[in-house]
C-alpha cells in the first residue's frame, strides 16, 4: 500500500532540489519529456502548486502518467543522488498534478482559432494521445482511430489496473474530449478502412500504433495450449477489470495454477503481480541474463541509467525470480503444456567472437507448469500498416521516418514505439509532442503554398 506524502513532506523534497547549475535531470539522461524539473521542485517548496502545476504541464500533457508508471531516470541523474537519496522527483510530479485534478486547475483549452486542417492520428497510446492535444490546440480538427473498444492503447490493456486505476486515464481522455478531439474506437486502419482512404480524406496522419508484435519463443513445444504472450494474458485481465465478460474457453488465468513467466522486464513484473491477485498457486520468473548488482554498476556511473537490480511491489508479494535461465523446450499431453525443460547459462563468446550465452554443464532441470507467459518484449509495430501505407522500416522493423518524424509517404508521420521501438511513456510522449510540432509546420507551409497559388491565379493577366 501507497500513501500520499503529507504536504510538509513534499514542501521539504522540493527544498532538497539544489538548483543545479547543470541540472542532469532535465536532459534527455534524465527526463526525455524536458521537464523542467528544479522549477517546480522550487514552486512546491514555495506552496505555489498552481504554478508549480503550469510549469509541468508546459512539458509534460500527462504527468499523472509518468507520475505513476515512469522508471524515473530523472531520480537516477539527480546530482544529489551522488551523495544521497536523490530527490522523490516522481512522487513529487504525481502530487502537483493529483492536485491539479483536485482543485479543479486542470480544465480543457480548446483551441481560439480554426487552421481548417484535419490530421487523423492512429493509436490511442501516450505517443498519439499526447500529439493529439498538441494539434487540436494549434487549432486543427483531430480524430484519433484506436482498433480496441475503448481509448488508450496500452494505457488501458497492458497497465494493470494496480499500478494505474483506469478513472486516471478516463478522466484525461474526457479533457480531449472536451478540447474537440474526436476518437473513433472499434476502428482498425488498414482493414476497416484503407490506408488510401485516410490520407484522402486528412491533411495529414500520424502513426502512432506502438511496437506491438511480440518477440517469440522459438523453441519445440512453444505452441502448445497454456502458453501465451504476456500481453494478452495482461490485456484480458484488464477486460475482466472493466466488467467485460470473457469467455470461459477463452479464459486465461492463474487461479490455483503453477505459472511461469519467462522475462524479467516490466512487463513480466506486471504479470506476477496479476498472478498474485488472481490467486496462483505457484509463481517462478525466468531471467536469461545474470542477476544484477544490488548498487549501480561501474559499467552506468551517474548520470547515467544504472544497471543494477530492481524488485517491484510485485516481486515483494512473492514469487520465486531465477536469473542465468534459458528455456529450451515444453512438452505436455492432449496439447496442452506440462513441463518446462530449461539449463543454466553463462555469459561468455561464440565461436566468431561475439558475445554469446554458454551451456552450463550438469544444469538441466524440468519444472511442472500448468500456464507460461512470455514477457520477451517486443520486435516493432505490425509490418501490414507499413505496406498498407507503402512505408520503409528500419532494421529494427520500425517505421522509418527522417529527423521531423515524417515517413517516405507525403504527409505520414510516425512517433512513439512505432517508430523508435519498445522505450518508455516519457519518450513516447515526447516524440508525440515534437511530431505534432513538426506536422503543425508541415500544414502551415502546405497552407501557404496553397495561398501563394491562389493569390498567383488570382493575379490579372498582363499585371506585373
Amino acid at each position: 500500500m501507497y500513501t500520499p506524502l503529507p504536504e510538509d513532506g513534499l514542501r521539504a523534497q522540493g527544498a532538497r532540489c539544489m538548483d543545479c547549475g547543470v541540472p542532469f535531470c532535465q536532459g534527455d539522461t534524465g527526463c526525455p519529456v524536458r521537464n523542467a524539473i528544479p522549477d517546480w521542485n522550487d514552486l512546491v517548496y514555495r506552496g505555489r502548486w498552481r504554478d508549480a502545476l503550469t510549469s509541468l504541464h508546459a512539458t509534460n500533457n500527462f504527468p499523472e502518467f509518468t507520475g505513476r508508471l515512469c522508471p524515473a531516470p530523472c531520480e537516477s541523474a539527480c546530482v544529489l543522488g551522488v551523495i544521497d537519496r536523490p530527490v522523490a522527483i516522481r512522487t513529487l510530479e504525481q502530487a502537483i498534478v493529483d492536485r491539479g485534478f483536485d482543485e479543479g486547475w486542470v480544465v480543457p483549452r480548446p483551441p481560439h482559432r480554426a487552421t481548417g486542417h484535419c490530421v487523423a492520428v492512429v493509436g490511442s497510446g501516450p505517443a498519439g494521445l499526447a500529439a493529439a492535444q498538441q494539434l487540436r490546440r494549434a487549432g486543427h480538427s483531430v480524430v484519433v482511430f484506436e482498433r480496441s473498444d475503448r481509448v488508450g492503447g496500452l494505457l488501458r490493456y497492458g497497465i494493470p489496473d494496480f499500478k494505474m486505476e483506469k478513472a486516471v486515464l478516463d478522466r484525461r481522455v474526457e479533457q480531449l474530449e472536451a478540447e474537440g478531439v474526436t476518437f473513433r474506437t472499434g476502428v482498425a486502419v488498414g482493414s476497416d478502412i484503407s490506408a488510401a482512404e485516410l490520407r484522402g480524406a486528412f491533411d495529414a496522419v500520424l502513426l502512432a500504433t506502438g511496437a506491438t508484435t511480440p518477440r517469440v519463443l522459438a523453441v519445440p513445444g512453444a505452441d502448445l495450449a497454456g502458453i501465451h504472450p504476456a500481453m494478452e494474458f495482461l490485456t484480458q485481465q484488464n477486460h475482466v477489470g472493466a466488467g467485460d465478460v470473457v469467455d470461459a474457453d477463452r479464459r486465461i488465468t492463474a487461479a490455483g495454477k503453477r505459472v511461469v513467466i519467462i522475462g524479467g522486464g516490466d512487463t513480466g513484473s506486471d504479470c506476477l503481480g496479476t498472478c498474485h491477485r488472481q490467486g496462483a498457486r505457484e509463481v517462478w520468473q525466468f531471467e536469461l541474463l545474470p542477476e544484477p548488482p544490488r548498487e549501480r554498476a561501474a559499467s552506468t556511473p551517474w548520470p547515467l541509467w544504472p544497471m543494477q537490480l530492481r524488485t517491484s511491489h510485485a516481486h515483494e508479494e512473492g514469487g520465486r525470480r531465477e536469473w542465468s535461465v534459458s528455456t529450451r523446450e515444453f512438452t505436455g499431453r492432449r496439447g496442452r503444456v506440462e513441463r518446462l525443460h530449461a539449463l543454466r547459462v553463462e555469459q561468455g563468446s561464440g565461436r566468431d567472437g561475439a558475445p554469446a550465452f554458454v551451456e552450463m554443464p550438469g544444469t538441466h532441470f524440468t519444472l511442472d507448469v500448468d500456464l507460461v507467459l512470455l514477457a520477451l518484449g517486443f520486435v516493432g509495430p505490425e509490418r501490414q500498416l507499413a505496406d498498407a501505407f507503402g512505408i520503409a522500416t528500419t532494421p529494427r522493423q520500425t517505421f522509418a521516418t527522417d529527423s521531423s518524424y515524417a515517413t517516405a509517404a507525403d504527409g505520414v508521420f510516425a512517433a512513439g514505439d512505432a517508430r523508435r521501438g519498445a522505450s518508455l511513456i516519457v519518450w513516447a510522449i515526447r516524440e508525440g509532442r515534437d511530431a505534432a510540432a513538426a506536422m503543425h509546420s508541415y500544414l502551415q507551409a502546405r497552407a501557404g503554398v496553397a495561398a501563394n497559388e491562389s493569390s498567383a491565379q488570382s493575379v490579372p493577366s498582363g499585371s506585373p
